[in-house]
């Protein structure tokens, strides 16, 4: 018997085929694999990353919607709130309930209610505006604050890759 998140799961790629969203797509990496997603984002319209085909693998926990999912480019991402390895950095991916560090309140951290399609958008609003209060990248976050001129030609270099591997 399948179980309640791959239920869940299947319902939501169903209906992101019958109703696709502005700005992305998804679908599985594996057919076979229900909790291992591909997406692809579009760089935002006026934006730096405008332009740009970012592609991640959205990983689900056997325990979803209870638990988020984890989120990496398999792109280049230069972004405070993308790691060097591409985990996304936000706080609706971070475990439900209150934060350790007392950074985020409990009701901006992961509540069951949301899908692919809430954090891919959530993602799409992280490329739009950077959070440098608590970067995943701090010398991302650094260059944003401090030297934009060269933030911007890393993520112009990040969007040129994204449309080559087209």
């Amino acid at each position: 018997m399948a179980s309640q998140a791959s239920l869940l799961l299947q319902k939501q790629l169903k209906d992101l085929c019958k109703h696709p969203v502005d700005g992305f797509s998804a679908g599985l990496v594996d057919e076979k694999n229900i909790f291992e997603w591909s997406v692809t984002i579009i760089g935002p319209p006026d934006t730096l990353y405008e332009g740009g085909f970012f592609n991640a693998v959205m990983t689900f926990p056997q325990n979803y919607p209870n638990s988020p999912p984890t989120v990496r480019f398999t792109s280049d991402m230069w972004h405070p709130n993308v790691y060097s390895d591409g985990r996304v950095c936000i706080s609706i991916l971070h475990p439900p309930g209150d934060d350790p560090s007392g950074y985020e309140l409990a009701s901006e951290r992961w509540t069951p209610v949301h899908t692919v399609e809430s954090i891919v958008l959530s993602i799409i609003s992280m490329l739009s505006g950077p959070n440098d209060e608590s970067p995943a990248n701090v010398e991302a976050a650094k260059e944003w604050r401090e030297k934009r001129d060269e933030f911007k030609k890393k993520v112009s270099r990040c969007v040129r890759k994204s449309q080559e591997m087209l």
